[in-house]
């Protein structure tokens, strides 16, 4: 598909334009009201709640003294990531309402669609690692002791965000504010050059580097562990909760990246098939446009919902929210797990005392 088509709001809103995910193009260039009167709000209200929503999860794991453990560090990495993602949705949304014309500059042009593209790389990547993560925990037991470790997980979170930056490149290079005569507007657009190789190369990465390869790790290791806790289930007296749970809060992480992000990616190697003519451009073109359009605000909720699982679905995080809780609100007697290992060492001492009277007093008689 030819990537200087541009159609005022339905095409700026997909090749050019108005999403920094999304490619297609249309054949209609007359506005259509339903984008300029759903999507701004849209926008603006899964921004706000996901903003606060991230910002309380971030918040818990700051004020927790406890240090984090590995699934700790990669869930904070991941709403941190959703966060940043949050923080430029609303520049979208205001580009819509001031009819394509981007008022922010080139700068913010390229670095508001950056973030997008970082986010997404970041959120899968930090997937993979905690589905490694619990794999190398549940199945390697033994042998991954000495990888296992807390440094290694934020040095890890590091790497991830630096490789976001690279594969980010595309957009940072062709993302530009440019004046489209045709339609009066100066738009943030993505410019490729006839026949440039950049469209594809990035659709590409995006399919395989950002999708296909981590499924499929996340899938092997979840086989396994799905194999190791079936084993062990059978084992007499094998009984880990906080393994299944853990387990399960990854299993329900990654089911809700699949199902935000998966249909965006089926409609960008649709359109990526289109590109190298296996599809017919004219007869899936309108299919794509609504597609990506669509694929995309899904995705995009994906960052609200994470949230939303740590707080119902993750016991140690309702856990770490009742100790900070209670310490807010009692500081004077302490933080509720210190009295919790006085109140075992004060226990432990009574009985060890109460044990010695006892032996003490059968030797008397």
């Amino acid at each position: 598909m030819e990537p200087m088509m541009i159609v005022t709001v339905t095409t700026l809103w997909s090749d050019n334009g108005s999403s920094p995910l999304t490619f297609g193009s249309t054949e209609s260039p007359v506005s259509t009201e339903w984008e300029l009167i759903i999507i701004p709000p849209y926008i603006f209200t899964l921004s706000l709640s996901g903003l606060l929503l991230n910002s309380f999860v971030l918040a818990v794991f700051a004020m927790h003294k406890d240090r984090l453990t590995i699934a700790e560090i990669y869930l904070s990495n991941l709403a941190l990531a959703d966060f940043i993602l949050l923080c430029g949705l609303p520049f979208w949304a205001m580009n819509i309402l001031n009819e394509f014309n981007w008022p922010y500059g080139d700068a913010l042009c390229k670095i508001v669609n950056s973030i997008i593209i970082i986010n997404f790389y970041t959120s899968i990547f930090t997937l993979v690692m905690i589905s490694i993560d619990r794999y190398l925990a549940l199945v390697k037991t033994m042998k991954a002791r000495g990888f296992r470790r807390t440094l290694y997980a934020k040095v890890i979170c590091f790497i991830l965000w630096i490789l976001g930056l690279l594969l980010s490149t595309p957009t940072m290079v062709h993302r530009k504010v440019k004046f489209l005569e045709e339609y009066d507007t100066t738009s943030c657009i993505l410019d490729y050059a006839h026949d440039s190789p950049w469209k594809l190369a990035h659709q590409t990465l995006m399919n395989l580097v950002g999708f296909v390869l981590p499924v499929l790790v996340i899938v092997f290791s979840s086989g396994n562990i799905i194999k190791v806790l079936a084993k062990r289930k059978e084992s007499v007296g094998f009984h880990d909760v906080n393994d299944k749970k853990a387990t399960a809060l990854m299993y329900a992480v990654t089911l809700l990246f699949l199902l935000c992000w998966g249909p965006f990616q089926v409609f960008t190697f649709l359109d990526t098939l289109c590109d190298v003519q296996v599809l017919d451009e004219m007869l899936w073109s309108h299919t794509l446009n609504v597609g990506l359009q669509v694929s995309v605000y899904l995705a995009y909720l994906n960052s609200v919902l994470n949230p939303l699982l740590y707080v119902f679905s993750g016991q140690y995080f309702k856990r770490k929210v009742s100790i900070i809780y209670r310490r807010a609100r009692y500081p004077r007697r302490g933080s509720d797990m210190t009295v919790y290992q006085r109140s075992v060492v004060s226990t432990y001492i009574n009985r060890t005392e109460q044990i010695k009277t006892v032996v003490i007093s059968k030797a008397k008689d």
